[in-house]
């Protein structure tokens, strides 16, 4: 065999289950390619003696349902139900078949290799089907610091090893739906060859992937480049070699090239040697090529896709006898696509399929041929422009937004057939069963021979388990829906229902990509998200808590969504846009001016208690706004410079505002004048939340995404971030997450952590202590000294003091019991100031039947006034106020219970809590 004399050869990774932390990717390759290939194991290993203790979570998807590109699926030939699915920047999948369900399989990939979440292709090994392999990577230009990999599991994915590669691997970029790249040799299944992209030629192992080595004598690299020009360097990669087929009958190996005029290329000795396909049609570059009998068949495009395509062909070759035919199903002068996704029949020698690549308007077409490419029919055909007949139905009831929010008018349909269909496979077990991607999910049937007898079929989504989305914002209001989304590409979500597909994204106006989002604490169901749509709007504003939407008014000269923030109280609303700089508005999004004092592109938060203030970041600045966004003030307190910043303030505390980023973490209890650094182990950080707090704490619980004693993970902390738990562990780190992270105000211990291509998941415990006992690291440090109750902010002479709301020292929760036997009230200060305090009460159903409703009462001593409730509504008639349930909380099962907060003011010295606190389960 003809290989370079230079071998990727194997070493393991170190004790901890991942490769040493902050690794440097210049520093991987040597100069005799001998490179590490690196066994994942994902399994939890002990803990080192200084690393934070861990707490068990449970981690699941807020369900969505795809939301993103599934370039490929492959069925494995030698076992049943065996099937895999990869995507482009969320990992790869098996289904299961009893669940009807797909398994995600690379949760393991972490923050130093997430790029490894871009799937260019899979190979299932046909012979000992355990064996798979992945080639991972999702850029090839500077957006990934990381090298690709060559993936290798002997358990079907469960665990992985990996063989680094000394290049780049792009599954995010163009070109990535051609394939697949990777194929296992059927006659000999030690081997297994990769097809690299950028000019990096044929790639060949000979002991199960474990070990790699460059064919040298291959002839053709490729040549093919979108746009040369491009000044970003996405479009400009040679996409290379483009697919790998072996005949199961024979010793030859087919091998497509981005190359338009030397498309395919063979070797007839199991690689020994190599040559040019002769006689091969020109003109367009091979995206598929499928091997049935004696026949190649390849699916041609005039790009390599998977937004593009305009012409192409299909072509049949007889092995036998070198003959080439145009078996196309549509005339060239008719067409105005190319082909992509391809597929066979295995248990129906002669009938193929094939997908347009790519046919916007006005859909997606797809045809089939029973006698290898002689004849075909379509999917659907025209009947008297505009109306169309087809041979079938779509049933999107398990994903009802796949119809985009829209009614489509005809010839157009809602939902669409599909478009970029690179990925299109027949089950080899089952005729009747088809899979296929689309740009934002994946189809399926399992009646796809009623083609064949003039019947109609019906089409699914099956993309339960596979969860795409990139977040960029998260949501999680004390009432109303337990979150809200924002996401790239489809937009976000209002979700009621965490473990329910939602029947609509966010609409009138959709704004494309949404890029941020936040609403009023202290008036929770007024919101303002914001998004990339290519013109206006890119704002949109909801008074019911994200459900429904209304456009928002916008500055001139707005070209992307940026960051927004809404004051406390819902009257002031920050906004920094992409095109212009910040600005304020005063009247809920339908006028604005510019803010001073902060540059454009800043990063803005809101503070949680107090209207008129405002923070933002920019290029190592931190910035205070006290005026509700009109004028900003820097800050002289340092700040990381460069990397992820993101900063948030603390519900229920005045000018308490914590910063994530590069250096650590940053805590200010001041509006941001100072700052001091949160200690506990922290040395790193991405992201930090506020949730509900642990029992009879009264701070927030904290929740991080960073380093802490050395280990990357998601974090949480009881105390103020002077201690911290470990709630993530190594099977479940899910890549480049965290710029989207939200404590839930209403449930201990959960929090929302959003990814970049693996949806949303959501996080409960599942035990463990809700006082942590601190690392060796942190207890010989003790406690940050920013754990500290913050002081007071010296007032600002033109607007309402900024107070820091301090915890009480006296008070303590009532324990009157309630004078009825059905549900029971508990009644505490959370926190007081001069002249305020904030409460929480706690209802309990003590009886043995669920409740439908409930109302709880108390009478004051000392003046006090509630002014504002939320998980309730009050009223207060003199002294005595009472409070019935909100509609999402009054139905609480026997031993459940629920809470309420409000915010108060009092006018004398002290602040007693009422009692009794009488609870009624009838409102």
């Amino acid at each position: 065999m003809h290989f370079d004399e230079t071998r990727l050869s194997e070493v393991h990774f170190n004790g901890k289950g991942h490769p040493p932390m902050r690794r440097s990717p210049g520093g991987i390759v040597v100069a005799a390619l001998v490179l590490a290939a690196t066994a994942v194991v994902v399994a939890s290993g002990p803990n080192l003696a200084a690393a934070a203790p861990a707490e068990p979570y449970t981690w699941k998807n807020v369900r969505i349902d795809g939301g993103g590109f599934v370039p490929g699926v492959v069925f494995n030939p030698g076992e049943k139900d065996l099937i895999y699915a990869r995507t482009d920047i969320g990992g790869a999948y098996r289904w299961s078949q009893s669940t009807q369900s797909w398994t995600p399989l690379l949760d393991w990939v972490g923050q130093d290799d997430w790029g490894h979440n871009g799937v260019l292709s899979i190979a299932a090994d046909p012979v000992d089907t355990a064996r798979v392999y992945a080639a991972v990577g999702m850029y090839t230009n500077s957006w990934d610091p990381s090298n690709g990999a060559i993936l290798r599991s002997t358990d079907k994915g469960n665990t992985w090893s990996r063989t680094m590669l000394p290049f780049k691997v792009g599954g995010n970029m163009p070109g990535r739906g051609m394939g697949e790249r990777l194929a296992v040799d059927p006659r000999n299944n030690r081997n297994v060859y990769f097809a690299a992209e950028g000019g990096n030629g044929l790639w060949r192992s000979t002991d199960y992937g474990a070990t790699w080595g460059k064919v040298a004598n291959f002839p053709n690299v490729g040549n093919y480049v979108a746009d040369p020009a491009d000044p970003n360097g996405y479009l400009n990669q040679n996409q290379g070699l483009t697919w790998v087929t072996l005949d199961p009958a024979s010793p030859a190996v087919y091998v497509g090239v981005a190359d338009k005029e030397n498309p395919v290329y063979r070797s007839l000795d199991s690689g020994v040697t190599w040559e040019r396909v002769a006689g091969q049609p020109t003109g367009y570059l091979a995206h598929k090529g499928v091997i049935q009998g004696k026949y190649l068949f390849i699916a041609t495009s005039d790009t390599g896709g998977p937004y593009d395509g305009a012409a192409g062909q299909v072509a049949r070759l007889d092995t036998t006898t070198g003959v080439w035919t145009d078996i196309s199903p549509t005339p060239v002068a008719d067409r105005y696509y190319g082909y992509s996704g391809l597929t066979v029949d295995a248990k129906k020698p002669g009938t193929l399929m094939v997908a347009t690549q790519i046919s916007w308007w006005p859909d997606a077409i797809f045809f089939r041929s029973t006698d290898y490419g002689a004849t075909w029919t379509r999917a659907w055909d025209w009947n008297g422009y505009p109306s169309r007949t087809k041979r079938y139905t779509m049933d999107i009831s398990a994903n009802p937004w796949l119809d985009f929010n829209s009614t489509a008018q005809a010839p157009e349909e809602s939902p669409k057939l599909g478009w970029m269909n690179e990925s299109l496979a027949i089950d080899p077990f089952d005729s009747n069963r088809l899979l296929y991607g689309t740009g934002a999910t994946l189809y399926g049937t399992t009646n796809l021979t009623n083609w064949d007898s003039n019947t109609t079929f019906t089409i699914k989504p099956m993309a339960k388990g596979i969860e795409e989305t990139a977040v960029q914002d998260l949501a999680s209001p004390p009432t109303g829906a337990p979150l809200v989304s924002a996401l790239y590409d489809v937009g976000g979500f209002h979700h009621a229902d965490l473990d329910t597909v939602q029947a609509n994204f966010h609409d009138t106006p959709a704004l494309g990509s949404n890029t941020g989002l936040d609403f009023a604490e202290l008036s929770p169901s007024f919101f303002v998200r914001v998004g990339n749509a290519d013109a206006a709007p890119h704002i949109g504003v909801s008074n019911d808590g994200g459900k429904s939407w209304y456009q928002g008014q916008e500055p001139s000269g707005v070209t992307g969504g940026g960051t927004v923030a809404v004051g406390a109280d819902a009257n002031a609303v920050v906004w920094s846009p992409v095109g212009v700089g910040v600005h304020y508005s005063t009247t809920r999004g339908s006028t604005w001016s510019a803010s001073t004092g902060i540059p454009a592109g800043a990063k803005v938060e809101s503070d949680r208690v107090n209207p008129k203030t405002f923070y933002g970041y920019a290029a190592g600045k931190f910035y205070t706004s006290t005026d509700g966004g009109a004028t900003f003030t820097a800050s002289t307190a340092a700040m990381p410079t460069e990397g992820r910043v993101n900063l948030k303030a603390v519900p229920g505390v005045a000018g308490e505002v914590w910063l994530a980023g590069k250096t650590g973490l940053l805590r200010s209890t001041n509006s941001g004048q100072s700052f001091t650094t949160v200690g506990g182990g922290v040395s790193e950080s991405v992201n930090v939340a506020f949730g509900k707090a642990a029992p009879g704490a009264t701070r927030p619980a904290v929740f991080l995404v960073g380093t802490v004693d050395g280990v990357d993970g998601v974090f949480r902390s009881d105390n103020s971030g002077a201690y911290w738990v470990r709630i993530n562990d190594d099977k479940h780190q899910y890549g480049n997450a965290g710029d989207a992270l939200a404590g839930d105000p209403r449930v201990y211990g959960r929090v929302y952590l959003g990814t970049n291509g693996r949806g949303i998941l959501y996080a409960d415990r599942l035990g463990g202590p809700t006082t942590p006992t601190p690392s060796v690291s942190a207890s010989s440090a003790g406690p940050s000294p920013s754990a500290s109750v913050s002081t007071s902010v010296s007032p600002s002479a033109s607007v309402q003091p900024s107070i820091s709301v301090q915890p009480s020292t006296s008070v303590q929760p009532s324990n009157s019991p309630s004078t009825s036997t059905g549900c029971s009230a508990t009644y505490k200060v959370t926190g007081q100031w001069t002249g305020g305090f904030q409460g929480e009460v706690t209802v309990k159903n003590n009886g043995t039947a669920a409740t439908t409703g409930w109302k709880v009462g108390w009478t004051y001593t000392a003046g006090q006034t509630v002014n504002q409730a939320w998980g309730g509504t009050a009223t207060q008639s003199g002294s005595a106020v009472s409070v019935v349930n909100a509609g999402y909380n009054g139905a609480l099962s026997s031993g459940a219970s629920t809470t309420f907060g409000f915010l108060g003011s009092s006018t004398g010295t002290t602040n007693p809590v009422p009692s009794p606190i009488t609870c009624s389960t009838t409102p």
